[in-house]
């Protein structure tokens, strides 16, 4: 890898402010003062920059809970984002895996690996997601296999793909769907007539929110629940 992307790599510097430091003699590699932006660096390699060593970031994996009252956007100037509640380097290179709405709470997804997050919210991969739904009215029985027929959303043209409803009590439901449109959840109830007055997601594919993160916590996923949400 050429030096200046490397320094790029590690600090998120633009390309230009990378050979800057370099032509300023900020940067050595293995002790030896180097002067040319298209050197190559190995991995056995140590650069330093200003004193300080330089260690390219990896592929990140989090899971955060997110509480409502934040945005899943890196920058917004009105609300505050799911990114203000991360303490990580390069921060900016992370992009949240689909949406969760502003007062919508529950496990969301973070990484800077594009590949990933496509196989996981794309539509054509049906990865299954999980909600809890608090409703303003009683949650009828007949909801159950409407729901698993699919339902016609308002502007669009093909109904809703099958879709799993639990009711847990007059008022709460566990649903399970296998698609993401827009505001799904809240539309599929809004076309049975019924309103949701909370909601909050538990699971991704066969990733279930851990009892012990709490509301705007957030930390890595490990191996067997990145091997959850493979396929």
């Amino acid at each position: 890898m050429r030096l200046d992307k490397f320094i790029c790599d590690c600090t998120g510097l633009t390309r230009s402010q990378a050979g800057k430091a370099i032509r300023q003699k900020l940067v050595t590699i293995n002790g030896e003062l180097v002067k040319q932006a298209a050197l190559q660096v190995t991995p056995s390699d140590q650069v330093m920059l200003d004193g300080e060593q330089l260690q390219l970031i990896g592929l990140r994996y989090f899971m955060l809970h997110k509480p409502a009252g934040y945005i899943c956007a890196n920058d917004d100037p009105d609300h505050p984002t799911v990114f203000t509640l991360l303490d990580e380097p390069l921060v900016e290179r992370l992009h949240t895996v689909g949406r969760l709405d502003m007062d919508t709470t529950g496990i969301l997804l973070l990484t800077d690996d594009g590949q990933w997050s496509h196989r996981i919210s794309s539509p054509k991969h049906h990865v299954a997601k999980t909600y809890r739904v608090w409703t303003a009215d009683a949650i009828t029985p007949d909801a159950i296999s409407l729901f698993a027929e699919g339902v016609m959303l308002r502007g669009e043209k093909d109904p809703t793909k099958t879709a799993e409803l639990e009711i847990i009590g007059e008022h709460e439901a566990l649903l399970t769907i296998h698609e993401g449109r827009y505001h799904q959840v809240k539309r599929m109830f809004a076309a049975i007539g019924n309103k949701v007055e909370q909601l909050h997601r538990e699971k991704i594919g066969g990733l279930q929110l851990p009892a012990d993160l709490a509301e705007g916590e957030y930390r890595q996923l490990t191996a067997a629940e990145l091997a959850l949400l493979k396929g």
